[in-house]
């Protein structure tokens, strides 16, 4: 279900939220704000800035690299963890690259790694 506004969140049953987007590097923008309003909902919007740059990093990666034409993105919370999960159709999973200091690209799956605990199918933020 794609949702129209940030204030409309589709819950999944467990405190968390769902949205399918299509496989564009405009979704990563309705990603974000998927994100901060789940965040802000939870009272952890502090966690916003994180939680936005891991959902935008793994939409553009899926984006630029399957060939996907929609994109599940996934929030949830369980006790002191906050999970930000995008599922495409491919097979393959992101790879950690470590760029040369002038590559212009390759850094997306490295600042997911930054700013989660724990990260592959499932990025994991800390509370």
């Amino acid at each position: 279900m794609i949702l129209k506004t940030a204030g409309r969140l589709t819950g999944t049953g467990a405190p968390g939220y769902r949205e399918t987007l299509p496989c564009r590097p405009e979704s990563a923008k309705r990603a974000r704000l998927l994100v901060a309003a789940a965040l802000d909902a939870w009272g952890i919007g502090e966690l916003g800035c994180s939680g936005m740059q891991i959902v935008a990093e793994l939409v553009n990666n899926s984006v630029n690299h399957t060939h996907s034409r929609a994109i599940l993105v996934v929030i949830s919370r369980e006790a002191r963890r906050v999970r930000i999960r995008v599922a495409d159709k491919s097979r393959d999973v992101p790879v950690l690259r470590r760029p040369g200091d002038g590559s212009e690209e390759g850094r997306g799956i490295l600042l997911v790694d930054t700013l989660s605990a724990n990260w592959g199918y499932v990025c994991i933020i800390l509370c």
